[in-house]
């Protein structure tokens, strides 16, 4: 696959479609098993608040899972994704009710880069809380 996305049709300023992803804690679960990351602050209510936190909390890296999404989508293929990192600064808090939590992801294209490349920087936020900051992307594009 390539990039559905042609480098000349964007500029710096340019949005992505946000999206808004939701978090379970069952979803909690399946990224444990998944992931290997069975640490009991992720699934455990009772160990999350006996370590000092508010509640379970999401997976870091389930979280920047769910961000580059906004990416890949825009982009029409994962693999344009050359390069990603965030700073985890909050934890995404997902209570144990019918609705969990929810990650809002926007994105904008920050920087034209040689070679057809473009820097994407991400918000993500969740609770009205920034929970990934210096969330960027380096996206091959067509």
């Amino acid at each position: 696959m390539a990039a559905k996305v042609s480098y000349d049709s964007v500029e710096v300023g340019t949005e992505l479609p946000p999206q808004f992803f939701p978090v379970t804690r069952a979803a909690l679960v399946q990224y444990a098993g998944a992931s290997g990351d069975f640490n009991p602050i992720h699934w455990n209510e009772k160990f999350a608040r006996e370590v000092g936190l508010e509640d379970v909390i999401a997976h870091g890296m389930f979280t920047m899972a769910e961000a580059i999404r906004v990416v890949t989508d825009w982009a029409g293929d994962p693999g344009s994704v050359i390069e990603y990192g965030v700073r985890f600064t909050k934890p995404v808090v997902v209570p144990d009710d019918d609705k969990g939590a929810l990650i809002e992801v926007s994105g904008k294209v920050a920087a034209l880069l040689d070679d057809r490349r473009v820097r994407v920087d991400l918000t993500v936020m969740s609770a009205g809380k920034k929970v990934l900051g210096m969330s960027r992307a380096v996206v091959q594009l067509a």
